[in-house]
């Protein structure tokens, strides 16, 4: 029998999920949706075949229902996530989430002991720990490869244009509506720190960070409010025109394009420029979340790790890690091979890790996407939460530590942890 679900939040993230039943119905059916979008839940409906009876407006009339799935996949925006997962919890489904878990540690504590108490599974989906290049680099952790790591330092290189688009003007770019930075964006990546240090805790760890650039001083002389109205548009590199109705025109109209606007034309984009929140000038609007932060970290048996966060870059969310170990160390941008450096025999060894078999539309992440959603299922099939890497305890270790990362950096002090 197919695990049922019932998806809470038809976004991106929610539909991405879910394309693992129309690929393998034997094993997933989305049974229902929630969604306060219209044409969002009518598109989940028609893609699933599901009954009107099952298609909600809000996740609160599901939970005020009989149970009718065996769990739910709650894609809502991060500080909706503690409320839907809470209440369904308790009507015993089981949970796969959208990290972050929840926006503030009190809530992520909360969904935790709800799901103990109501003995069902939770998954968070820090997705990256599915991908091949983090899976290969924590074998070789593991195995003792390159002895005992000492160092690790990573790179989250957001990029100009997805910034501009997600903590400019986007879903993410103010604390009170989202969460800080680090949380929105980069708790995939002390996530992974945390899986590859294993069992070794961080004992103490600091911050910097700040707001650069996107503020009404930079803007340029002669600029507008909105980017369909101004003179400079051309020469400026985060042009909503470049960046929306020019991808539409090119014929792309999925992300971050159908974002913008549910029926992805040239009418409704330009309109959508015109009047609504991703038209505005990067220099004109009301975002207060950081550009650029560095976490350091200190581990119980004195290794250290350097994380940094960055808007301006290139490359798009493509991860750069080296590991520093006794013996050798292991280099790698994701997507690409893992070279590891022998100083034994001092010589390279590279390392491709077997490209992905993720089926259209869950090749998202290096096919990730697809084996989170993949082991969540073999967990709930045969009752073994060892199958998850984004359970509930390893998930709620790294959360507390983002939290305490941003809180060192706004109290500009050393925070002590006993994680």
């Amino acid at each position: 029998m197919p695990v049922t679900f019932v998806i809470i939040g038809a976004g991106s993230r929610g539909m991405t999920y879910s394309q693992y039943a129309k690929h393998y119905p034997d094993d997933m059916q989305i049974v229902g949706v929630a969604d306060c979008r219209t044409l969002r839940a009518q598109r989940a409906q028609k893609t699933f075949n599901i009954p009107d009876s099952h298609v909600f407006s809000d996740w609160r009339d599901v939970a005020a229902v009989e149970k009718f799935a065996d769990a739910a996949i709650i894609a809502t925006q991060d500080k909706d996530h503690k409320e839907p997962a809470v209440a369904l919890a308790k009507k015993g489904y089981h949970i796969l989430l959208e990290k972050p878990m929840a926006t503030t540690e009190e809530d992520c504590l909360e969904i935790v002991s709800c799901c103990k108490e109501n003995s069902v599974l939770l998954a968070v989906c820090h997705v990256l720990k599915y991908t091949p290049q983090a899976m290969k680099i924590k074998e070789l952790i593991d195995c003792g490869a390159i002895g005992q790591v000492v160092n690790i330092q990573h790179l989250e290189p957001i990029g100009f244009w997805h910034y501009g688009h997600s903590y400019v003007r986007g879903n993410w770019r103010r604390e009170d509506e989202s969460s800080f930075c680090l949380m929105t964006k980069s708790c995939h990546d002390l996530d992974l720190i945390c899986y590859w240090m294993g069992r070794s805790k961080c004992v103490k760890v600091s911050s910097f960070g700040q707001l650069t650039h996107f503020t009404k001083e930079h803007k340029p002389e002669g600029a507008a409010n909105r980017c369909l109205d101004c003179k400079v548009e051309k020469e400026c590199p985060y042009s909503a025109v470049k960046l929306y109705l020019n991808q539409v025109k090119q014929g792309n109209t999925h992300w971050p394009v159908d974002v913008v606007v549910d029926i992805p034309d040239i009418e409704s984009v330009t309109e959508a420029l015109r009047t609504g929140p991703y038209g505005r000038c990067v220099y004109d609007c009301d975002n207060d979340v950081v550009t650029h932060q560095v976490v350091n970290l200190q581990f119980d048996q004195g290794q250290t790790v350097s994380f940094t966060m960055v808007a301006f870059t290139e490359s798009v969310c493509r991860r750069e890690v080296k590991v520093h170990g006794t013996m050798g160390e292991l280099t790698c941008k994701f997507g690409g091979p893992v070279y590891q450096y022998d100083f034994r025999t001092r010589k390279m060894i590279t390392h491709s890790p077997e490209l992905s078999n993720a089926p259209a539309g869950l090749s998202g992440h290096g096919g990730a996407d697809y084996r989170t959603i993949r082991s969540f299922l073999k967990a709930l099939q045969t009752g073994d939460s060892s199958l998850l890497s984004t359970g509930p305890e390893e998930s709620l270790r790294s959360h507390l530590l983002v939290f305490a990362a941003e809180k060192a950096r706004k109290e500009n002090r050393v925070i002590s942890l006993s994680l």
